[in-house]
């Protein structure tokens, strides 16, 4: 079965051969003149991506580039800039960097912080001190007066506020004379074989860069995967293994937070203990009907996703001699906890939730994605979900020697980073706090085509 496996994957794409990926982007020569050289500074720089993507638009235009000033904090990541861009003196905190000290530049590039702005944040924008990190960037660009910049963030930063951030930072930079556009892309487009959704602010001062209309180009899972990598079976794979074939796992999400067919719950692998026919049956209804807005009305609660159910209501949608005795078994063995809802209260006015006391207790899925040491399996033929940093190393894939997580190679293919690029897998969670929050390198390189050159 999983040589078939192999087969479908190897032949996935087949005419689609993995294009031979630039290594970091050198000086560009011209024997008949002198290039131009594009001076540029890195900020929150992390893996690089953005200077490796903007050196690569650059030689492609035979312009040369070079980087003068390098910023970031996080050790591990300033180790693994240090050792692919040899020539880097990386800076620390730019908040205490005096602008003034800065060299000389041509282009500002930074992927700031973008959990201020993220869904997987508190979404505080502007009122976090790492979205106030914009204003640092804003103060860079008004004392030293390059010719452009290009800003990478998540595509939540679109929507913040109901776009008012937005607003506000399009009116800094317009303020200093730049002519300015954004537009929110997904990696997918660009060859890099991850859904990866990011805005780009880019601005020049004496053109208007135009980001619409990217011819679009795909890549699939399988044109990135290390096919012979050996395979260390794990207690939670050989289950896997027992439980489905490779054929069954392709695609599948491994979580309780959702129903359908796409996904593989707790009770399906039998983690907490054994689950009858009928017993999946309800834990399946519980897990869909617990969504329904009905039932906060009937408990005149602000609605919760994910009600806890009472016996009673449980017994509208879903009959069964045994019922209570069941839903108490799965209580037992940890697939359903009996709880209060929890209603919405604001306390100096922050919203949180708390127990509902006065409704009556009722069973809810044990919920719990990030509990499994995968989350998901990918699709050869398809691209890879967001790799976000706390899951990005619970991916997985099916190979001709079973299933296993991604390798840090991987990660690095599907964030389209060349594989001249030197990361390591000493220490594999770290490397994959990187590749979570890393830019995208194709992405980057087209938009710099696009900020750098006079005319399109």
């Amino acid at each position: 079965m999983q040589r078939d496996l192999f087969t479908y994957i190897m032949d996935t794409d087949k005419n689609e051969s993995p294009e031979p990926m630039a290594a970091c982007a050198t000086a560009a020569t011209d024997e008949s003149s002198t290039p131009t050289t594009l001076r540029f500074i890195d900020l929150f720089a992390g893996l690089g991506g953005t200077r490796l993507g903007f050196e690569q638009a650059c030689a492609e235009q035979k312009l040369r580039s070079q980087c003068v000033f390098t910023s970031e904090i996080k050790e591990f990541a300033v180790d693994v800039y240090k050792n692919n861009f040899a020539d880097s003196d990386i800076h620390g905190d730019i908040t205490q960097i005096v602008p003034s000290s800065i060299p000389a530049f041509d282009y500002l590039l930074a992927g700031f912080p973008c959990q201020p702005f993220s869904s997987a944040g508190k979404r505080n924008g502007f009122l976090d001190d790492c979205g106030g990190l914009f204003f640092t960037i804003h103060q860079i660009l008004k004392i030293k007066k390059p010719q452009g910049f290009l800003l990478e963030n998540v595509d939540g930063l679109a929507t913040h506020d109901q776009g008012n951030t937005l607003k506000v930072i399009l009116a800094k930079l317009h303020e200093l004379k730049y002519k300015v556009s954004w537009q929110v892309l997904d990696a997918s487009e660009f060859g890099v074989p991850q859904k990866r959704k990011r805005i780009y602010i880019v601005g020049h001062k004496a053109h208007t860069p135009d980001l619409k209309n990217f011819k679009p180009r795909f890549k699939s899972v399988a044109s990135s995967i290390e096919r012979d990598k050996p395979v260390k079976h794990t207690a939670f794979t050989k289950l896997l293994s027992e439980k489905f074939t490779p054929e069954q796992l392709i695609g599948k999400s491994i979580k309780d937070k959702r129903g359908g067919n796409n996904n593989i719950h707790s009770w399906d692998l039998e983690v907490k203990g054994k689950v009858n026919s009928e017993q999946k049956k309800i834990l399946g209804l519980i897990l869909t009907k617990r969504r329904s807005k009905a039932w906060a009305a009937d408990k005149g609660i602000d609605w919760m996703d994910g009600m806890p159910l009472t016996l009673t209501e449980i017994q509208t949608f879903y009959t069964h001699p045994n019922l209570e005795a069941n839903l108490e078994d799965l209580s037992k063995k940890g697939y359903l906890k009996f709880e209060h809802p929890k209603k919405k209260v604001i306390t100096d006015g922050i919203a949180k939730r708390v127990a509902h006391t006065g409704a009556p207790k009722g069973f809810n899925i044990v919920a719990g994605k990030l509990s499994f040491p995968l989350a998901k399996i990918l699709d050869p033929k398809d691209v890879a979900p967001t790799l976000v940093a706390t899951e990005a190393g619970k991916t997985g894939v099916c190979t001709k020697n079973g299933v296993r997580r991604i390798t840090v190679r991987e990660g690095l293919r599907f964030s389209g980073f060349p594989d001249s690029y030197q990361l390591g897998d000493d220490d594999y969670q770290k490397a994959f706090d990187l590749i979570g929050n890393t830019v995208m390198p194709p992405v980057i390189k087209a938009v710099a085509l696009r900020l750098i050159k006079s005319k399109l």
